[in-house]
């Protein structure tokens, strides 16, 4: 066989979705998932379709796969396959506090540094079919540290979590919360500044003057070092400002937690003042207020479908938020910021249908490849076409239904959860811990009595237990 014959033979012959029949490479394992409803997202609804995958990634979709001697074969007859789901504002998997208070730009601390891999949240989020999570720091600062997007590994290590090669990012926040609205200092001690919302954008603005001095101050010295000056001393390094450089420099992407229309506006003209773009708006529930000048500058929006009323900036919240935005050329996502919210991504996207009759299609972007965009890691997941990751959810229902559960959640093409296991293994889980409750119970000290507690209680009526 020559060289040109031996290349050809080692290539995946592919053809259109639902169509023909696909070839696979014959190296690797490999994995199929045959007889389901396959919904790509990007190239519509294949019936009886089935999903290869090989060493991790998607090598073949269609109607007529033709699935190699071996391979692992999972059942699809009735259930429906999706993109594994994209949560782009989460806060699950850290360890201690998601805020770091002390200062009001924080850009120096990452969240990357306090992943808990052990967050039980990981797996429940796995189970409601979640694959990719934006871990962000919190919103009590203007400026607060820098995000890292995870994948759902359960089992994996902090290091194991990350999603490699996904573009780094960084939280802002605007209005109540890094403005500190309801906080109180204790002591007697002075209120960390900003206090006002005109505070804060002036806290971000300042910022920027500094980081770009400290950019121009680089520069300089690299184009001393580059004219071949030997003596040139480079300046002290500032781990504060070295995320916002890579900010202006398009490097690094900005989330921005923000609710109302005119700190939206606000922050778009900072940053086209400072020539760089906002990739999200989080929560954004006045964004349809303004949906023509977030789709002009270039945002990306991640909703709540349906929240609202929680806290004074947010009573102009409605429905039909997403759809709105949807409509008038924005980039939209849902996400949930609630590591109960995060187990049902499937029905908050679901809602848009029902408020502002987004389509079957447009409803499951709002999970999947539109949060993949907004976080720039879509040419790896958000949809089913080949050489993606095999993050893949396979539903026993249609996933806008809410009857739709989970069977299976696959990750790199590794079922990393399967509820027919996991309902086999409660019951030994369960015994397991009653064996170790009654092994420390035995080998506890006993006890002395305590003597019986007299104090005068008075009497509890069913309002003030109510109240506590």
């Amino acid at each position: 066989m020559n060289r040109f014959a031996l290349a050809l033979a080692r290539v995946i012959v592919l053809v259109p979705l639902g169509v023909g029949v696909a070839l696979a490479q014959t190296s690797g394992p490999v994995t199929a998932i045959r007889n389901a409803t396959i919904l790509t997202v990007t190239k519509g609804t294949i019936e009886n379709g089935t999903v290869l995958i090989r060493n991790g990634r998607i090598a073949a979709v269609g109607a007529n796969v033709d699935v190699p001697r071996g391979a692992t074969v999972i059942d699809g007859t009735g259930r429906y396959v999706m993109p594994g789901i994209i949560d782009a504002h989460s806060h699950i998997a850290v360890d201690g506090s998601v805020n770091e208070l002390s200062l009001s730009v924080t850009s120096m601390v990452g969240i990357a540094d306090v992943l808990a891999a052990d967050d039980i949240d990981i797996y429940r989020g796995l189970a409601g079919g979640v694959t990719t999570a934006n871990v962000l720091h919190g919103s009590g600062n203007a400026i607060g540290g820098t995000n890292a997007v995870i994948k759902l590994r359960w089992g994996k290590d902090a290091r194991g979590l990350l999603f490699e090669g996904a573009p780094p990012g960084i939280k802002f926040a605007l209005g109540e919360n890094p403005k500190r609205a309801s906080f109180n200092p204790a002591g007697g001690a002075e209120r960390r500044y900003p206090a006002t919302r005109m505070g804060v954008i002036d806290v971000i603005r300042e910022a920027f003057v500094e980081a770009r001095a400290y950019q121009a101050k680089w520069r300089s010295h690299e184009a001393a070092v580059k004219a071949g000056d030997r003596t040139a001393t480079p300046p002290a390094r500032d781990l504060k400002l070295e995320p916002l450089v890579e900010i202006l420099e398009g490097r690094r992407l900005v989330h921005a937690h923000a609710y109302r229309a005119d700190e939206i506006l606000q922050l778009l003209r900072l940053a086209e003042e400072f020539r760089f773009r906002i990739a999200t708006l989080q929560h954004v529930l006045e964004g349809y207020k303004v949906a023509d000048e977030i789709a002009r500058h270039g945002a990306g929006a991640s909703t709540f479908s349906d929240w609202w009323g929680y806290k004074f900036e947010v009573v102009d919240a409605i429905p039909y938020n997403a759809a709105l935005m949807t409509e008038r050329g924005v980039l939209v996502s849902i996400n949930s910021d609630s590591a109960e919210e995060h187990r049902h991504l499937n029905q908050e996207a679901a809602k848009a249908m029902k408020y502002g009759g987004l389509s079957e299609e447009q409803a499951l972007k709002l999970v999947t490849l539109n949060p993949a965009m907004q976080l720039g890691i879509d040419k790896r997941v958000g949809s089913i076409e080949v050489g993606k990751d095999a993050d893949l959810v396979v539903y026993d229902a249609h996933p806008l239904s809410v009857f739709a559960v989970p069977q299976q959640v696959l990750i790199d093409g590794i079922v990393h959860f399967d509820r027919e296991k996991d309902l086999q293994q409660r019951e030994t889980r369960a015994a397991r811990k009653r064996a170790l409750v009654e092994k420390e119970k035995a080998a506890a000290p006993p006890s002395r009595p305590s003597a019986p507690d007299t104090t005068p209680k008075a009497e509890t009526t069913p309002r003030q237990e109510n109240d506590r």
